[in-house]
Formats: structure tokens, C-alpha cells, sequence
């Protein structure tokens, strides 16, 4: 049987700046869900023509939106090399040329990120699950800052950073996403931080620790795939992977973010909160055909990540001081065996028994005590 892969043997991997969300009226045309005409949306008239595919536009409010508030709250922050130079991106099914949003940038790919507290202060880098936002930190961020300098960011793909179409810059591989973020972590902190991950993308930024411990001051890992029956995506994040229908569900902002967000745990979205999450999906087609080409990758490749992740964390090597969140209410991941390999790795274990996958959503303000507190012990 040929040997497990490691972390530590794969160190060196090969390797539009958006628009705040426009203002309608309330006039703009109707679309129903695919999943029935119950659920239905607006769409912008300014944005109407957007990628041309599927759904372009999205509705939020007369005034200023809470999406209008996040994006004002961060900056565009370039990182990481865009390959290849294929020309305007199609789209997979029609072949239409996608617009901008699609599109790779020139040179480097642009991240949005929100910075909060001193920069004088330790540095904490938050990093969002599959599928989510850095928005999702939303609640953590005041109280992390308050003794940190806290980053959140939008993974390529997500949110407000880049989304080009795969195959013209960025194939949504989870080894292009542990190059990608050891390019942005080079931009945002020059010295040692600590790191914080939420769900299916742990055993990325995970590998991408093994490789800099020396940068670490801690690392967090909140409800990480970390079992043998972790290896599989749920069945709300696997139909995105699956041929034409995938992308046909994927483009459909109700399953590709409500759903995803609220079938893994106790979390009650809110509209002004599930606008935020839509916007990607209701503004262009690119976030649906990311969603679906990184579904395809996790499905591929995770468990591979998974059992390296578990082989690093029970490794003598590893030496950065490790806790393990869990929200024992997750829909996803089974608390079978978590405690269990938390107590013969040696790692700290906090349960939160309120949330559920998604901790940051459910125990914000709970969780950036906690964070806090972990990362206080080292000054």
C-alpha cells in the first residue's frame, strides 16, 4: 500500500477589484428559485447585463445595505501570482464570455480583508469555512481586537476577492489555495501570528502551518474535518460537485448560501445577513462556478488532506501550540473520537455546546473571548 501523504514532505507546491454593492430601486425583474416560485429575489436593474449567465444583480435595500457597510469596513489586498494568459474566460456550459468578475486579474490576484485593533498588537489572521465569508467573523472581530490586530479575508473564489473562472488563473485546487495563502500571509504580517480556521478548510491552512511553524505564535482549529468519517463532504456541499446539475444548483444564491450556511447547525440566518452571503451569487455567475470547482477538489482531494492533517497534529514535530474548538451542535462532523484525539495529541480542547458547525455564526462573541485567552498566555 503506498504511504500516506504528509505535510511536512510537500512544503513547496507549484505553484476587477470589485464594486461596493449597487443601490436599486425596487423595480428591478423577479427570479425564482430553482427550487420553487416561494423563494424569489430582486434583481438590480444598474447591474442587469453582469456575467450573462444565469443571474446578474441583486437586490438589497432603498438605503445603504449591510453588504454596502462590509466592504467599507476593508481594502483589496494583492497576492499571489495569476498563471497563464488564456484569454477572456467562457463560461463552461454556453461558452459565452463571462464579465469582469470572472475574469483573472493582470498580475496578482486581489483578496478583500478586514483589519480591526492595533497594529501594534499581536497579529491574529481569521480564516472562513467552505462555503462562508470573512463576514462571518463579523461578531468576533470587536472582541478579538480589542488586545489583538485581527485580519479576516475573502478566499479567491468568495465574498468580495477575485473569482476567476477555473481554468484561466486559478483552478480551485487545494494545493493552488496552500500557495495562495502563503503569498497573502507574506503581504498581510511580515512577522509571527497566530492562525485561526473554521471547518473544511483546516487541513489546507493546517499544511500550509506545517510548513512555517516558525511564523506561529498559535494555531486554532474550529470544527476541522479531523476524523475518519470526516472525509466526505455533507451532501449540501457534495451536490455542488456533480455534473451540470452542480452548476446548475451552484448559481442558485438560496441553495449556494442560505442552505450551505444553515444545514449544519442551530444558526438562524438573518436577511440582512443572508443579503451579504447572496451578493456573490446574485451579482455574477463566478461564485457558482468557483463553488462548484472547489466542491469537485474537496471531494477529490480531502480525505488525503484529512489524514495528513491528523498525521502532522500527531506528529513530535509539531510544535506550535494547537486548541481545537468544537460546536457540539454540527450537523456535519460527528464529535466521535475528537476528544479522544485531542487528549493523546496533547492538544487543548474547548467545547461550546450552543454552536454548531459554523461557531463564529452561533458563539461570536463567546468565541473571541476565547481566542483571546489562548493568545494571551503568551505574553
Amino acid at each position: 500500500m503506498a504511504s500516506l501523504p504528509t505535510f511536512s514532505s510537500a512544503c513547496s507546491l507549484p505553484r476587477s477589484l470589485p464594486v461596493p454593492p449597487a443601490r436599486s430601486r425596487r423595480s428591478g425583474f423577479r427570479c425564482g428559485s430553482i427550487f420553487g416560485d416561494n423563494e424569489d429575489y430582486y434583481v438590480d436593474e444598474p447591474e442587469s447585463a453582469g456575467d450573462g449567465f444565469f443571474f446578474s444583480g441583486g437586490k438589497y435595500s432603498d438605503g445603504p445595505s449591510r453588504s454596502d457597510e462590509w466592504f467599507a469596513q476593508g481594502k483589496m489586498v494583492k497576492a499571489y501570482p495569476v498563471y497563464g494568459g488564456k484569454g477572456k474566460a467562457k463560461d463552461p456550459v454556453f461558452g459565452l464570455t463571462l464579465g469582469a468578475g470572472s475574469q483573472s486579474a493582470a498580475d496578482l490576484f486581489r483578496w478583500f480583508c478586514v483589519e480591526a485593533g492595533s497594529s501594534l498588537n499581536p497579529k491574529v489572521i481569521l480564516v472562513h469555512g467552505f462555503p462562508s465569508q470573512a463576514y462571518s467573523y463579523r461578531k468576533v472581530l470587536p472582541v478579538l481586537s480589542e488586545d489583538n490586530h485581527a485580519i479576516a479575508f475573502d478566499w479567491l473564489g468568495f465574498g468580495f476577492s477575485d473569482k476567476p473562472q477555473p481554468r484561466y488563473g486559478f483552478d480551485y485546487t487545494l494545493d493552488e489555495y496552500v500557495s495562495a495563502l502563503g503569498s497573502l500571509v507574506d503581504v498581510l504580517v511580515p512577522d509571527k501570528f497566530s492562525l485561526v480556521v473554521q471547518g473544511y478548510f483546516s487541513p489546507v491552512v493546517l499544511k500550509y502551518a506545517s510548513c512555517h511553524q516558525e511564523k506561529l505564535t498559535d494555531l486554532v482549529l474550529i470544527n476541522p474535518p479531523l476524523m475518519e468519517n470526516h472525509v466526505k463532504l455533507p451532501s449540501s456541499l457534495a451536490l455542488f460537485s456533480n455534473f451540470l446539475l452542480g452548476l446548475i444548483i451552484s448559481q442558485d444564491p438560496l441553495s449556494a448560501s442560505d442552505r450551505a450556511l444553515t444545514s449544519c447547525g442551530p444558526y438562524m440566518m438573518r436577511e440582512e445577513d443572508a443579503m451579504v452571503y447572496r451578493r456573490p451569487y446574485l451579482t455574477s455567475g463566478s461564485s457558482g462556478f468557483a463553488l462548484n470547482a472547489l466542491s469537485g477538489a474537496m471531494k477529490k482531494e480531502l480525505k488525503a488532506y484529512v489524514e495528513a492533517m491528523r498525521t502532522t497534529l500527531a506528529s513530535e514535530t509539531w510544535k506550535t501550540r494547537t486548541t481545537i474548538c468544537w460546536g457540539m451542535r454540527d450537523r456535519w462532523l460527528s464529535y466521535d473520537g475528537v476528544e479522544e484525539f485531542c487528549k493523546a495529541s496533547n492538544h487543548k480542547l474547548v467545547e461550546l455546546t450552543m454552536a454548531g458547525h459554523h461557531v463564529q455564526e452561533d458563539s461570536g462573541e463567546e468565541l473571541g473571548r476565547i481566542i483571546s485567552q489562548i493568545i494571551s498566555k503568551r505574553k
